[in-house]
C-alpha cells in the first residue's frame, strides 16, 4: 500500500469546483444525472413546477452527486447502474432542501448568483417545496430500501445537528466539539453519499471525513471572504456560531468573550481573531485530508478518485 501523500492547500488541485466531473472522468454520469432530474421535472404538479425548477436548474457544482460517484467508481469499474443515478438525484434534491431551508433562517437574499427561493416566490412557498422536495426525494428510491434508509437517516442527523449547532451558539468550545459538530452537519452529507455510492459501509468513514474537511475549509475561506469583503460570513460571527477559526481563536479568554457577547460593534475585533487563527486552522484541515486519504487507500481498491477529491476539496480553502 502506497503511503498516503501530506496534504495541503499546496497540493495540485482543479481550478474550478465547476470543471470537478470532468477531471474525475464522471461528466456522463452527471450528464445522466442532469436528464433524469429533467425528465423526473416533467412529471412534477404544476403548482410547485416554476418553484423545483427555479431551485434545481441553473449553474450547479454537483458535489455531493460526484462524491456518490467516486465513491461508486472507488470500488467498481462497472457502469453506474439506474440503482445508483437515481440514489445521486435524490442526495441532489435533499442537498437543495437543505439550501432553501439554510437561505430561509439566514435571509439570504442571494444563491448561486440569482435571488434565494423564498424571495423570489415567497415564505410560504419555499417551505412548501421544500417539503415536495423532501418527499420526492424518497419517491426517487421508493423500491430500493438501502438508499431509502440513508435518506432517512441523513434528514434525521441534519435535523438534529442543526438543533445542536443553534442550541450551542456563543459557548467557548473548542476544536473537537466543531469537529463533532461538522461531522453530524456537512460530514452526514458526504457520509450518506458514500453509503449510497457503494451500497455498504465500507466508505463511510471516509464520507464523514471528506465532509467535515469540506465544511472546515468553507468556514476558513468565510473568514478570508469576510476580512476580504467587509462582509460574507458575518452572519455566523454574529450569531456566535462555532466554526473551525473560532474554536481556535476562543481559547483566548478574551476572544471567549468577545465571541459569546450578542453586541454587533464586536464583529470586527472577532474577524481579527479568527483571522489570526487561520494558519492553525489550516493545519488541522490538512490532517483531517490526510486523514480521509488514509480511509480511501485502506477501503478502497481503486482510490485515485477519492484521493483527487480530497485533493480538491482540501483547496477550497482559499476559493476565490
Amino acid at each position: 500500500m502506497e503511503s498516503p501523500t501530506a496534504m495541503s492547500i499546496d497540493s495540485p488541485r482543479v481550478d474550478s469546483a465547476w470543471g470537478l466531473p470532468e477531471a474525475l472522468g464522471l461528466a456522463d454520469e452527471i450528464e445522466r444525472l442532469r436528464n433524469l432530474l429533467e425528465t423526473w421535472m416533467v412529471e412534477i404538479d404544476p403548482e410547485v413546477l416554476p418553484m423545483v425548477r427555479y431551485q434545481l436548474e441553473g449553474r450547479a457544482k454537483y458535489f455531493r452527486p460526484v462524491t456518490l460517484f467516486a465513491c461508486y467508481r472507488a470500488v467498481t469499474q462497472r457502469p453506474v447502474p439506474v440503482k445508483v443515478l437515481r440514489s445521486a438525484a435524490a442526495i441532489e434534491i435533499t442537498h437543495n432542501v437543505s439550501l432553501i431551508i439554510d437561505d430561509i433562517l439566514d435571509r439570504s437574499r442571494y444563491r448561486r448568483q440569482k435571488l434565494s427561493l423564498h424571495c423570489r416566490f415567497g415564505l410560504l412557498p419555499a417551505l412548501m417545496t421544500a417539503g415536495y422536495l423532501t418527499s420526492a426525494a424518497s419517491g426517487l428510491v421508493a423500491e430500493d430500501a438501502h438508499s431509502v434508509s440513508r435518506l432517512a437517516e441523513l434528514m434525521q442527523r441534519l435535523g438534529v445537528a442543526e438543533c445542536a449547532q443553534w442550541r450551542l451558539r456563543r459557548r467557548p468550545m473548542g476544536v473537537e466539539d466543531w469537529r463533532a459538530l461538522a461531522g453530524e452537519d456537512t460530514g452526514s452529507m458526504f457520509e450518506t453519499c458514500a453509503c449510497l455510492g457503494t451500497r455498504d459501509d465500507e466508505l463511510r468513514r471516509y464520507g464523514q471525513l471528506l465532509g467535515t474537511l469540506y465544511h472546515g475549509c468553507d468556514d476558513v475561506a468565510d473568514v478570508r471572504g469576510t476580512a476580504a469583503l467587509g462582509g460574507g460570513s458575518e452572519k455566523d460571527i454574529s450569531d456566535g456560531i462555532l466554526t473551525l477559526p473560532a474554536a481556535i481563536a476562543i481559547r483566548n479568554p478574551n476572544t471567549a468573550v468577545l465571541f459569546g457577547s450578542n453586541d454587533p460593534g464586536d464583529i470586527s475585533a472577532i474577524t481579527e481573531h479568527l483571522v489570526a487563527a487561520l494558519p492553525e486552522a489550516e493545519a488541522y484541515l490538512d490532517t483531517i485530508a490526510s486523514e480521509a486519504e488514509v480511509e480511501a487507500r485502506s477501503n478502497a481498491p481503486f482510490p485515485s478518485g477519492l484521493i483527487e477529491l480530497i485533493r480538491h476539496t482540501r483547496a477550497l480553502s482559499r476559493a476565490q
